[in-house]
């Protein structure tokens, strides 16, 4: 009994349908053709077009009732033949599909400020693979939120990635954002994040368009990518290129394959992006069709994806060698300021009635958050002498006199006990009429009026009416006693 439950059940399957005759059939009538069509090193539409011939010159050779029979089966022989053909040109002669060595990337061509319009823009065309993209710089309100079980946060810098159908030639309604534009999306943020300056003011958001595609559109990304972020004016610390290197291995053979194509992608055995700065590596991913790969082709994989990198980075630093110094006329310019917190409540005042005249006055963007015991503001606008005209407004709301010195003050109201001075616009105080003069006043107008200038002494707290205190008379010469004005005479 025991024996009996200690027994594992198996499970039976029905074995995948064969025909080795058919596979022989059509492997003697294809390969050479499909071999002799891969040297001809064709473009990714020429070659699918002679592909097809071939395929449909085949086809004809059965009745309707074969294929009706074997449909599935010659589809998948015809794949295999093509396949083994384009491996084993690259694994004997060290040529590809498109007439390349192992070792070399395809013709580049990348442009910057591709459109005048955005904050920072490139194109990175590569063979049939070509990626543009912008960038939009922003205040801290539009940062990433992440809210997830195991990260919450905000990213100000992101990256957006999209795929659209065209790229490869079809012609399907879009259904939203694929997983593989999330994951290529991510891969290009990571390796672009590496070099982003840690005091960078702006929340950046980069989007790729892969306008056209034939393998390895996330390293175009990248590319492109750089080259945006360069021509916005951000001070990234070093350039990056990608690359994706492929797999082709046969028993102990194999090739290295830098820069692959889509079809290689499909039909070979590894697919390994490699992202970097000339200095080092700063992002990688890695799939692989075969059981695992050995120390030696993963050394070479590594030293060849270096020269590739370096190959591109180099036409990417000829297009543009620095970040542009300052951001584009345009583009919205960042200025960050600090004040004591003590002051935040001012600076927006009344159900923020301050904050938005300054922001409607001056067409800028104000964001205040409290840090610690102060007051960070983002002030961003397009003219600087309005981004000015906002940091002086609140200079001056901000603005404490410090006890013991001189300021020069103007009259700005008139009143029967004394005058209010203005240090700065908005920063006013009462200087009462017995510090006003060491004579005696009987009306204020008799000594300042309105629009006067003058310089007063800040005494600080008056201990006796625990208002703020200023002089003008603290500044004039004191009379001898023989001078003053007798006192009810």
């Amino acid at each position: 009994m025991l024996k009996q439950w200690a027994k594992k059940e198996t499970r039976t399957y029905e074995e995948e349908a064969q025909d080795e005759s058919l596979a022989a059939k059509i492997a003697e009538e294809t390969y050479d053709q499909f071999y002799a069509v891969a040297k001809k090193g064709l473009s990714k539409a020429e070659r699918s077009e002679a592909f097809g011939e071939i395929k449909d010159a085949l086809l004809a050779t059965f009745t309707e009732e074969e294929l009706e029979e074997k449909q599935e089966l010659i589809g998948r022989y015809i794949k295999d033949s093509q396949k083994k053909a384009v491996r084993d040109l690259t694994l004997n002669e060290g040529l590809r599909l498109d007439g390349r060595k192992t070792t070399d990337i395809r013709p580049i061509w990348c442009e910057v400020d591709y459109l005048p319009s955005t904050h920072g823009s490139s194109i990175f065309t590569r063979g049939e693979t070509q990626a543009l993209a912008t960038v939009t710089l922003g205040t801290s309100r539009e940062a990433n939120v992440i809210d997830l079980p195991t990260e919450q946060g905000e990213e100000t810098f992101y990256l957006h990635y999209n795929f659209p159908p065209f790229s490869t030639g079809e012609a399907r309604p879009l259904r939203g954002t694929s997983r593989r534009e999330v994951g290529h999306g991510n891969l290009a943020q990571r390796a672009l994040k590496k070099v982003m300056p840690a005091d960078c003011p702006y929340t950046v958001r980069v989007v790729s368009e892969v306008l056209e595609s034939n393998g390895s559109s996330s390293m175009a990304t990248v590319c492109a990518g750089t080259m945006s972020l360069m021509d916005a004016g951000v001070q990234i610390s070093n350039p990056v290129s990608g690359i994706a290197m492929g797999l082709i291995s046969e028993g102990d053979k194999y090739a290295v394959l830098s820069d692959i194509l889509g079809d290689e992608d499909h039909l070979g055995d590894m697919d390994f992006k490699v992202t970097g700065t000339e200095n080092g590596i700063t992002a990688c991913q890695m799939d692989i069709k075969i059981k695992g790969l050995s120390y030696a082709i993963l050394e070479e994989a590594l030293e060849q994806a270096k020269a590739g990198r370096l190959h591109i980075l180099k036409h990417l630093t000829d297009t543009i060698a620095t970040p542009n110094a300052d951001v584009k006329a345009h583009a919205p310019k960042m200025v960050k300021i600090t004040i004591p917190n003590k002051f935040i409540g001012a600076v927006i005042g009344p159900s923020g009635k301050v904050i938005q005249e300054m922001q409607k006055e001056t067409g800028t963007t104000i964001v205040i958050e409290e840090e610690g015991d102060f007051g960070v503001i983002e002030i961003l606008g397009v003219d600087q002498e309005k981004i000015d005209a906002v940091i002086q407004k609140i200079d001056n709301i901000t603005f404490t006199p410090e006890v013991g010195n001189v300021y020069e003050v103007t009259v700005i109201k008139i009143l029967e006990f004394g005058a209010v001075v203005e240090f700065v616009p908005g920063n006013e105080i009462l200087l009462h009429i017995s510090e006003i003069s060491w004579d005696r006043i009987d009306k204020v107008t008799d000594e300042v009026n309105v629009g006067d200038t003058f310089e007063v002494k800040y005494f600080g707290i008056d201990p006796k009416t625990r208002k703020p205190k200023v002089s003008r008379k603290a500044l004039m010469p004191r009379p001898e006693r023989k001078d003053r004005p007798e006192k009810n005479k």
